[in-house]
């Protein structure tokens, strides 16, 4: 069995918007979400500068005796997705709640709340550590908290594969749906991990940048670039079987065609030099789709500002493009999202439906000084109307996870 699966609703907080419309608006306008960090001192930190999540309302989704249960990315998480569900008009009444599930994942879970609790723990005593520190650090209760809000009965999981986390929820969720075990899937990822421990423990690792001028400080394939920016978000989209939408009489805004999922089996954190993983995985998910490279037109790269990652998608999508690479439009929206771990590839998803529904492709901003090892056309500072019937959507983890969706613009 081989089904038609569609996207109906989506739905997104990130450091550039407390929603799609939001998000996108600014994305496509090359608007920066990153700046000092104010949750806490960072004063002591070599990287102070974050994607943050500003003037949200939690109210808006929960009462204040169930936020005090959660942790952020929980929180986020069921935001994006009951924007997503009211955009849908997804109406669990006259679903079977066995045929609707959630795979929204997050590729830490509860960062804050360990270090809080830990905090608790160690200087006052093991007595003073919450009841609920466990089910909030736990990063399955992201999508388990949707499944229980909505009665979803089907398939609920929680995929931890690092920053390709979000793009593997869709991917697998698209699979779902194809292949006949569900009818409709939240699919999705949520993040919040900008707390002391953590930035610590990227800065330590070097992966963060060292810039103190936070609007330019994520730079993806620019020569100048030194690591990418932490940020917090969350990104769902309503998955759902074309006939089974069309049904129930939903808007439709694009389609799911495609899904390559590798493994580089090389490094901890670096990705292979050569990219060959993460070329496999692109010509994976344009061989499901059907479809050839000239006939993509845009890619939302991983593009992370690293040294590492920048440079080996870049020989990536040579290797899966050849010939038409230098063709193909790349942008990479961390640069103005920042990099929202395992929630990224979920929000850039939601950016590749939005790219092909309105032949937009967002910018890559501060590319000002080329790399000569990354020699693609990167849509520098501006973004460009161009038509797209199809996109693809890059995500890379630590560990060497690789997954990539192909998207469609919706056609009948």
């Amino acid at each position: 069995m081989s089904r038609r699966v569609v996207v109906t609703g989506m739905g997104a907080v990130t450091p550039v918007g407390n929603n799609v419309e939001d998000t996108w608006n600014n994305i496509k306008n090359g608007v920066s979400g990153i700046d000092f960090i104010k949750k806490f001192d960072a004063s002591d930190l070599k990287c102070n500068v974050a994607g943050e999540i500003k003037d949200f309302d939690a109210e808006k989704y929960f009462d204040k005796k169930e936020l005090k249960r959660m942790d952020q990315f929980t929180v986020y998480a069921v935001a994006a997705a009951v924007q997503a569900v009211e955009e849908s008009g997804l109406d669990m009444e006259k679903e079977d709640p066995y045929r609707v599930g959630v795979i929204v994942s997050s590729g830490i879970g509860g960062f804050p709340t360990i270090e809080k609790q830990a905090q608790a723990c160690f200087e006052k005593g093991p007595k003073r550590v919450s009841p609920f520190f466990i089910p909030m650090i736990i990063s399955n209760i992201a999508s388990a908290s949707i499944a229980m809000r909505y009665k979803m009965m089907g398939v609920c999981k929680n995929i931890t594969t690092a920053c390709s986390s979000g793009t593997h929820s869709v991917g697998d969720a698209f699979r779902e749906i194809k292949h006949g075990y569900s009818d409709v899937v939240l699919a999705g990822g949520a993040e919040s991990s900008i707390c002391k421990l953590g930035m610590a423990g990227f800065v330590n690792l070097t992966a963060l940048t060292n810039s103190d001028d936070p609007k330019t400080a994520c730079r993806p394939f620019d020569a100048n670039r030194d690591g990418f920016v932490m940020a917090d978000g969350a990104g769902v989209l309503v998955l759902e079987e074309y006939e089974h939408a069309k049904k129930r009489g939903a808007k439709i805004l694009g389609e799911i065609v495609g899904y390559g999922s590798t493994e580089d089996a090389y490094h901890l954190t670096a990705p292979l030099p050569d990219g060959a993983g993460a070329a496999r995985a692109m010509e994976l998910a344009m061989e499901e789709a059907g479809i050839e490279p000239s006939q993509v037109g845009y890619i939302n790269a991983h593009g992370t500002s690293t040294h590492a990652n920048d440079e080996g998608e870049s020989m990536a999508i040579h290797t899966a493009f050849g010939e038409y690479a230098k063709n193909v439009k790349v942008s990479s929206t961390k640069s103005m999202t920042g990099h929202m771990l395992g929630a990224a590839g979920a929000v850039e998803a939601i950016v590749a439906v939005k790219a092909c529904e309105e032949g937009f492709l967002p910018p890559t901003i501060n590319y000002e000084t080329p790399d000569p090892k990354c020699d693609l056309d990167y849509i520098p500072n501006k973004g460009i109307e161009q038509e797209c019937e199809y996109a693809l959507s890059n995500s890379f983890g630590f560990g060497g996870h690789n997954a990539v969706i192909c998207v469609k613009k919706f056609t009948e």
